[in-house]
Parts: C-alpha cells; sequence; structure tokens
C-alpha cells in the first residue's frame, strides 16, 4: 500500500491537508491519528470537518471520549464521529462504551490515541502519524485497506503542503 509524508511548515499547511482529506475521504473509513500531545491531531480533524462542511465549534473529546458531527461527503449526509481515547484506561474501556458499533458503511471514524485501545479497534483505513518539526510538523500517511488507497489516490498530497 502507498504512504506518503510531508512537512507541513505550519496551521495553515495543517489546515490545508485537512482540506485535502475531506474532499478525499469516503463513507466507512477509519483513520487513525498518531502523534504526541500537541502534534496536531485535534487540529487536523478540525480542519478536516469544517472543510466537510461542519459550522460550529470542534471540541476535543478528550473528556467525553466521542464526539458525533453529521456532514456532506460525496454528496451523502454521512457521520463523522472523532475519538480521543487518551484518557482510556484499557481496550476493554472502548467495548463497554459500545464504540465498536460506530465503524460502519454511515460513518467516518476519526481516532486519537488509537494505541489505546489496540486489540479491540478495527484495523483502519488510513493511518496519520504526526511529528512536532520546529515550527511545523512532519506528517506521514499510510493506506492500509482498498478505502485509504482510494482516499491516497484522491488526495492530492504536493510539496506546497510542506
Amino acid at each position: 500500500m502507498q504512504h506518503y509524508q510531508a512537512y507541513l511548515k505550519d496551521e495553515a499547511a495543517t489546515a490545508a491537508l485537512g482540506l485535502q482529506l475531506a474532499h478525499a475521504m469516503a463513507p466507512g473509513m477509519a483513520i487513525y491519528l498518531h502523534g504526541d500531545l500537541g502534534a496536531g491531531k485535534t487540529a487536523l480533524t478540525r480542519s478536516l470537518l469544517h472543510a466537510a462542511g461542519h459550522q460550529g465549534h470542534v471540541k476535543s473529546p478528550t473528556y467525553t471520549l466521542s464526539e458525533p458531527y453529521r456532514v456532506t461527503v460525496g454528496g451523502r449526509e454521512i457521520g463523522v464521529i472523532h475519538f480521543d481515547l487518551y484518557r482510556m484506561s484499557s481496550p476493554e474501556e472502548f467495548l463497554d462504551a459500545g464504540f465498536r458499533e460506530d465503524f460502519n458503511d454511515d460513518n467516518i471514524c476519526i481516532v486519537e490515541w488509537p494505541e489505546k485501545a489496540e486489540g479491540v479497534l478495527p484495523k483502519p483505513d488510513l493511518a496519520i502519524y504526526l511529528r512536532v518539526n520546529g515550527d511545523g510538523r512532519d506528517v506521514e500517511l499510510q493506506a492500509f485497506s482498498d478505502l485509504g488507497q482510494l482516499c491516497l489516490d484522491r488526495l492530492h498530497f504536493a510539496p506546497h503542503l510542506g
């Protein structure tokens, strides 16, 4: 499967990637965001949701664990569920909360800190790795399924992001 790497020089470059992802993603996708605190996971998700048409505030679901949104992707209204698993103490919490049911063809699930539910999360379609680098961040996108590959194929990933 394919992967892309780039340097995002600032918040505007991160927002540009979010915009591109919003137009490249497809219903049924599971997107996992990896990175330390402050690496830009929520900022990327926020820009993606706004680019997909969400008009309101996008908050980090650090305490609620998940926040649902309704957006239009490819002319179809779908759910985007933003998970932040940072505060989970075990993968069983993910199952006990019933979150696994959200991973279906009608939703796009974006998961921050997926390693907190390792072993119970479905395999991602797309993994995004963010690392702080100077004033910006390094980003790597990896496809793990045909749906993830379709997203990367649609993504106009270009050096101008950096």
